[in-house]
């Protein structure tokens, strides 16, 4: 519609909807994905960060959540994982199942891209992937302590929802992609280079996450 507005066409919302009924045209809606929100509190996982998100290290608090992407005509799952400090994503993985499995591999590649960090908070949602048993295992062996949101609020993991908010309104198309292999290199380059090294960031003074760290390191004499 907005194409053949800037063509001059006289068209709205009403009109398509009655050339459409016309033509027995039927639009095509992705369906309703799998992942839920889970509606029980966790009162043995704490709310440890509670939006201390103003760290005063790298390394010491990430953030991991989940968010569900249209690739290849069905939902796929995106787990990221957030070093807090500068804002930065060390960690990511996809797929077609919203299981612990996908969270342990955005968390496992953050373990071994940063370097295998010890004593270091976690903080999620209340996801029921976050709550598994395999995944806090996991969390045990790397040493790392584990928070977790209280049910329903956002604002309680506030960093993430904006990373996925940039991803979606700036980067990812509006129909989605047309194969899961092709959402994996966009949605790589996205949070990998353009989210880290390029695309300004308030919360740094503008600088990207990547740049506002190595200018950090510079200035504190780390190699």
């Amino acid at each position: 519609m907005a194409m053949m507005q800037d063509d001059g066409e006289q068209i709205g919302r009403f009109k398509v909807r009655s050339l459409m009924r016309e033509l027995e045209l039927v639009s095509k809606q992705p369906g309703s994905h799998a992942y839920k929100k889970v509606t029980v509190e966790r009162p043995d996982i704490p709310n440890i960060l509670n939006r201390e998100f103003d760290v005063l290290a790298p390394d010491h608090v990430w953030c991991g959540d989940i968010t569900y992407i249209w690739a290849q005509g069905k939902w796929q799952y995106l787990a990221v994982v957030l070093e807090l400090f500068v804002r930065r994503v060390v960690g990511w993985a996809l797929s077609g199942k919203p299981d612990a499995d996908l969270v342990i591999k955005a968390l496992d590649m953050a373990y071994e891209q940063r370097g295998r960090p010890q004593v270091l908070l976690f903080h999620s949602d209340q996801g029921s992937q976050y709550g598994s048993r395999s995944f806090r295992q996991r969390l045990w062996r790397y040493r790392m302590r584990q928070s977790m949101s209280r049910r329903g609020n956002c604002w309680d993991n506030a960093p993430m929802e904006r990373v996925f908010r940039s991803l979606k309104t700036e980067w990812i198309p509006s129909m989605g992609y047309a194969t899961v292999q092709q959402a994996q290199r966009d949605i790589s380059y996205f949070l990998m280079c353009r989210y880290n090294w390029i695309r300004p960031h308030q919360f740094n003074g503008g600088l990207p996450p990547a740049q506002a760290e190595k200018k950090l390191n510079v200035v504190s004499g780390i190699s």
